[in-house]
């Protein structure tokens, strides 16, 4: 059986609790209970991401039916609108929209990257533009902690400076990383919730692992609620994206939340997860729905391809989401090319997926069959045994051997039709 360590609970701040309840004894995957002021919770997990206050394409009460306790939202956005006050008005984001459970806020730090051509960073903070009206907005550390104050979530980031992880160039990335250091201090003198709403720490540092790890030495000085690693998922080389992964985890203290930011591809939660990572957000399960695209552990299936036109299967026959258990491939592909319903109903099995995905990876946990649930899904994702070296190499490093590709002459009278039946086409 798997292993539980540390005490019973850690008391990380007023606002969190948190307990390891299970630990792989092969691999650094582990079970994990985190107390939250609005609702209690268990590791690994993915958060649905609702920029603005929605998950795009369903309610809040769809999104408890598929056993969802966590999700994010940006402050960056909620501040241009509705706008904070207004939020802090009103009683607070969870009021607003209705959800009851708990929530975590993107400090704004990504909007660095993606919204680069319109910010100016510098020691005090970065200024946007927004891209909606033009107007300017400075997002220091100390207004970061204010709006998401304001906003209530359960956890709440730290503003960190942020540079995309294929910058070339190394000054930059060691400024970002000495500067996070400097903001967090700051966010930590002005956040004025500690009692009700628990900041977590951003590791920077690019792709140098030097770096990542004084990053990780300094932020857990601070003694912080949780803790997470920022600045991947934007493009570099996946052999070097787990490597970063894996020695930062290694070093983030073991009674303490783990949080990889931006990451929802089905295998690299997978692969996460056994170097010993226990929350992940990303938009890749509603964003791909929206291009007709649903999860399975197949790979993934395009559902606007015409071969679905006439299949009566449901998306996924061992998932029990609505739209799965109420409609076929052939009624979802219809609505798929053109009709809302249709990006709603796979929105809808791709964040059913991915609780599932979840909760599987748990109960193997707690069973101490993780080691082999992760060969059988790399064995079923990739039925002819393609897998991808950086995820031999990341597995491999934590004991994992996934198993050699059986021979092409032994698949390939199958392998037209696995195709047809799996429909396992990337976006």
């Amino acid at each position: 059986m798997a292993s539980a360590g540390g005490p019973e609970f850690t008391q990380n701040g007023p606002a969190l609790k948190h307990r390891v309840l299970a630990k792989c004894s092969l691999t650094h995957a582990r079970v994990c209970e985190l107390v939250l002021p609005h609702n209690t919770l268990e590791t690994p997990i993915f958060m649905p991401v609702g920029t603005a206050a929605a998950v795009k394409g369903l309610t809040c009460e769809e999104l408890e039916a598929l056993h969802v306790p966590l999700i994010l939202g940006n402050t960056y956005h909620l501040a241009l609108k509705p706008t904070t006050e207004l939020l802090d008005e009103l009683g607070g984001l969870h009021k607003f929209m209705g959800w009851k459970r708990a929530m975590l806020t993107d400090s704004g730090g990504f909007q660095m990257v993606s919204l680069l051509k319109l910010a100016n960073i510098t020691e005090e903070g970065v200024t946007f533009q927004s891209p909606s009206d033009g107007s300017q907005m400075l997002l220091t550390p100390e207004k970061s902690m204010q709006l998401q104050n304001e906003i209530g979530a359960d956890i709440m980031m730290a503003l960190d400076d942020v540079v995309s992880s294929t910058t070339p160039s190394s000054a930059r990335v060691e400024e970002a990383h000495e500067r996070t250091l400097r903001w967090i201090d700051r966010c930590i003198s002005a956040h004025s919730r500690p009692a009700e709403q628990n900041l977590f720490g951003i590791v920077q540092g690019g792709l140098d692992l030097e770096l990542r790890g004084k990053s990780c030495q300094e932020l857990m000085k601070r003694d912080l609620p949780g803790y997470a690693i920022g600045g991947l998922s934007g493009g570099e080389e996946k052999d070097k994206f787990w490597r970063v992964v894996h020695h930062c985890a290694k070093q983030l203290p073991a009674n303490k939340p783990r949080y990889c930011m931006g990451v929802g591809y089905p295998i690299d939660l997978v692969v996460c997860v056994a170097l010993g990572v226990d929350m992940f957000d990303c938009v890749y399960p509603a964003r791909t729905a929206r291009f007709g695209v649903a999860l399975t552990d197949q790979g993934t299936m395009q559902l606007k391809h015409k071969r679905f036109k006439a299949d009566l299967a449901p998306i996924d026959k061992d998932c029990p989401c609505a739209a799965c258990t109420q409609f076929s491939r052939a009624y979802i592909h219809l609505l798929a090319a053109k009709e809302q319903t249709g990006a709603r109903l796979i929105t809808m099995h791709n964040i059913a997926y991915m609780m599932r995905l979840g909760q599987r990876m748990r109960e193997h946990i707690r069973a101490d069959s993780f080691p082999q649930f992760v060969v059988d899904y790399f064995k079923t994702w990739y039925h002819k045994g393609d897998y991808p070296q950086w995820c031999v190499d990341a597995l491999n490093e934590v004991g994992i051997a996934l198993p050699e590709p059986v021979p092409a002459s032994t698949t390939a009278a199958s392998d037209s039709d696995l195709g047809k039946k799996r429909g396992r086409e990337e976006a």
